[in-house]
C-alpha cells in the first residue's frame, strides 16, 4: 500500500494544480502509521503547506507561467508555514481540547512544588509561586498537552491572575528585540522559500559535489551552511529544502522509505544531513532561534558578549568546520550507502535548474538583502546598528520591493507563534532572576562543587556534560534553553567559569543535542518522518554521534578558545 502512495505523491508533487490532494492524503497516511510521538510534526510539516498549495491551483491553470513558478515551492512538503504551528494537531478522540493527562500531571507538579515543597529560607513566596509556575510551564511543554502557544498563554495568565506578576511584568519580554530579531528572521526564511533560492542553492551544491554518493553527501552539507545563517531554523531547512531533494533524489536511485531499499541511498543521506545540521546550527547565530535566546538569556544574568554575531562566529568556526568535514565521511562509514556512485545526481540537478532558468528579479533582490544584513551583522557593532535594526532593514527592502507582501508575514504562523512563546519564557526566566530564585540555586550547587575542591575546568566540563544529557527529556531545543540555561550559566559563574566560554560553551551545546533523538528537535522530527530511518537506528546513531561531537567541541574547541581568549 506504501510504495503506490509514494509513487502517486512523486508524480503529483511537480504539478501543484494536481498535487495538493494526494499529498495531504499521504501525509495522513504518515500521521496514521507514524509512532504517537511522530504524528502531530508529520501532519504539520506537510499538511498546512499543501492546502495552499490548493488555493494556487485554479491560478495556475489560467496561466501556466505561474503555475511553473509555484512547482518551485510545492516538494516542499514539510515547509515552514505549518513548522510550529500545532493547530494542525489531531485532537484526542472524544475530547477537542487539551489531553487530559499530560494537562492534569503538568499543572500537578507545579502545584505540589508549591503547596508540599518548603520554601527555603531566602526565597520569598512571590517567588517561589513564580517557580511552581515556571515549572509547570516546562513540564507542560514537554508533555505539549496544549500547542506550546497556547500553552504559554496558559501560563502567563496563571502568572497574572494569581498576582505572582504584574500585568507588564509579565508581557516585558515582548519589548526584548532578541525576541523580535527572530521573528524578523523567520520572515526571511519566508522569502528564501517564497522565492525559492533555497532550493536553488542547494540545487547548485547537489549539481557541483554529487558525482560520488559522500559528494553528494558533502554538497548538501555545505549548502546547509551557506543557507543557515539567513533561516534561522533547522525544521525549516529541513522540510523546506533538503528532504525534498534527498527524497527526489533517492526515489530516482531506486531507494525508497519503508522498504529495504532505503539503505541504497535514502538512510545515508538523511543519517548525514540529519547529524550534520547541528554543526551548522552552531556556526552561525542566526542559524537557529535557540541561539539567539541563549545569548539573550545570558547578558540577563551579566555575561554581555560584545559583536555578538562575529564572536559567536569566531567561537563556533574551528569545531563546527571539522564536525562538517568529518560527519559525512562517519556516516559514510557507519551507514554505508550501497550506490556509491550518483553519477545521474548532477545530471538531473542540471536540468531542475535549466526548468527553474535564471534567477528570477525575486531571487536576486532576496540574495542581495542578505548580503546586506550579513554585512550590517558583522560591522553594525563598528558603525552603531544593532543586529535587530539591521534585520528590520532588510524586512523593509523585501517589502519595499514586493518580494514579500505584508500578508506573507501575517499569514506565517511559526514567527507569530514563536514570538508569543518565546517572550512568555524569556519574561518568565528574567522575572525568576530578578526576584533571586535562580541565583539561590545556582550558590547552593555552585558551593558544592567549589566544595569538592574539583576546579573550575572539571566543573565546565561536567556541567556541559549534564547539560546535554538532560535533553532525552525534552521534545524541544528551545524549550531546554529556557528552563535549564540559566540555571546552568549561574552554577558555572559560581564555580568560577570564566563568563564568555560558560555562556558560549552552553549555547553551542544546545545545538548539538538537537539530533540524538526524533522529538528532541524540529529536523528530527522531519528526517525521522520521511521513513528512511528507524527509531532504533535514529536513537543509537545519536547516542554514537553525541559521543563524537562532544569529543570534537570539547578537544578542538577547547584549544580554539584558548586560542581566541576565552579563558
Amino acid at each position: 500500500m506504501q510504495a503506490p502512495q509514494l509513487s502517486q505523491h512523486r508524480s503529483s508533487a511537480f504539478h501543484p494544480c494536481r498535487g495538493a490532494a494526494a499529498s495531504i492524503k499521504l501525509v495522513v497516511h504518515r500521521a496514521r502509521v507514524a509512532p504517537r510521538a511522530t504524528r502531530s510534526a508529520v501532519v504539520r510539516h506537510g499538511v498546512l503547506h499543501h492546502l495552499s498549495s490548493v488555493g494556487s491551483a485554479g491560478r495556475c491553470a489560467s496561466r501556466q507561467k505561474r503555475c511553473t513558478a509555484a512547482q518551485r515551492h510545492v516538494p516542499q512538503a514539510a515547509a515552514t508555514s505549518g513548522a510550529t504551528v500545532a493547530d494542525a494537531d489531531a485532537p484526542a478522540p472524544g475530547w477537542p481540547g487539551a489531553k487530559p493527562v499530560p494537562l492534569l500531571l503538568s499543572i500537578a507538579i507545579g502545584v505540589a512544588l508549591r503547596f508540599l515543597v518548603p520554601i527555603p529560607s531566602g526565597i520569598t513566596i512571590q517567588a517561589w509561586t513564580l517557580l511552581s509556575i515556571f515549572v509547570s510551564t516546562i513540564t507542560g511543554l514537554v508533555l505539549e498537552p496544549l500547542p506550546t502557544g497556547a500553552w504559554a498563554f496558559l501560563s502567563v495568565t496563571a502568572a497574572v491572575f494569581t498576582k505572582t506578576l504584574t500585568f507588564s511584568q509579565a508581557f516585558s519580554a515582548f519589548c526584548n528585540d532578541v525576541i523580535w530579531l527572530i521573528v524578523v528572521s523567520f520572515f526571511f526564511a519566508k522569502g528564501f522559500e517564497k522565492t525559492g533560492l533555497g532550493e536553488r542553492v542547494a540545487t547548485l551544491f547537489v549539481k557541483a559535489f554529487g558525482k560520488s554518493t559522500l559528494g553528494l553527501a558533502y554538497g548538501l552539507a555545505f549548502a546547509e551552511g551557506l543557507i543557515a545563517p539567513a533561516m534561522p531554523s533547522t525544521t525549516a531547512r529541513a522540510g523546506g529544502i533538503f528532504m525534498p531533494i534527498m527524497k527526489s533524489l533517492s526515489e530516482t536511485s531506486g531507494s525508497l522509505p519503508g522498504t529495504e531499499s532505503a539503505s541504497k541511498l535514502g538512510k545515508f543521506l538523511v543519517q548525514a544531513q540529519f547529524q550534520g545540521s547541528v554543526h551548522t546550527s552552531a556556526l552561525f547565530l542566526t542559524a537557529a532561534a535557540q541561539n539567539l535566546l541563549c545569548l539573550k538569556l545570558a547578558t540577563e544574568m551579566g555575561v554581555v558578549i560584545a559583536s555578538p554575531w562575529v564572536t559567536w562566529l569566531k567561537g563556533a568556526f574551528a569545531p563546527a568546520l571539522v564536525g562538517l568535514l568529518v560527519t559525512p565521511f562517519i556516516m559514510y562509514k557507519l551507514c554505508p550507502p550501497e550506490i556509491k556512485d550518483t553519477p545521474q545526481a548532477p545530471a538531473a540537478a542540471a536540468e531542475r535548474l535549466q526548468k527553474m532558468g535564471p534567477m528570477s528579479r525575486d531571487e536576486k533582490i532576496m540574495l542581495g538583502t542578505m548580503a546586506f544584513a550579513v554585512v550590517l551583522w558583522v560591522t553594525g557593532d563598528a558603525i552603531g546598528v544593532s543586529s535587530v535594526v539591521a534585520a528590520m532593514l532588510g524586512l523593509s527592502v523585501l517589502l519595499v520591493t514586493g518580494v514579500l507582501k505584508w500578508k506573507d508575514c501575517l499569514n506565517y504562523p511559526p514567527a507569530w507563534d514563536t514570538l508569543f512563546w518565546f517572550a512568555v519564557l524569556v519574561g518568565m526566566s528574567g522575572q525568576l532572576n530578578s526576584l533571586g530564585v535562580i541565583k539561590y540555586f545556582a550558590d547552593v550547587v555552585g558551593g558544592k562543587l567549589v566544595a569538592m575542591n574539583m576546579g573550575w575546568p572539571a566543573v565546565f566540563g561536567l556541567l556541559n556534560l549534564a547539560y546535554f544529557l538532560l535533553h532525552y527529556m525534552f521534545a524541544s531545543q528551545t524549550a531546554h534553553v529556557g528552563a535549564l540555561y540559566s540555571a546552568f550559566l549561574a552554577m558555572m559563574l559560581s564555580a568560577g567559569v570564566p563568563g564568555m566560554l560558560a555562556a558560549l560553551s552552553l549555547a553551542y551545546c544546545s545545538n548539538l543535542f538537537g539530533s540524538v533523538t526524533h522529538y528532541g528537535s524540529g529536523q528530527g522530527a522531519v528526517y525521522y518522518g520521511a521513513g528512511y530511518v528507524s527509531l532504533k537506528e535514529i536513537f543509537s546513531m545519536g547516542a554514537l554521534m553525541a559521543v563524537i561531537n562532544l569529543t570534537i567541541w570539547g578537544v578542538v574547541g577547547a584549544a580554539w578558545w584558548k586560542v581566541l581568549g576565552f579563558y
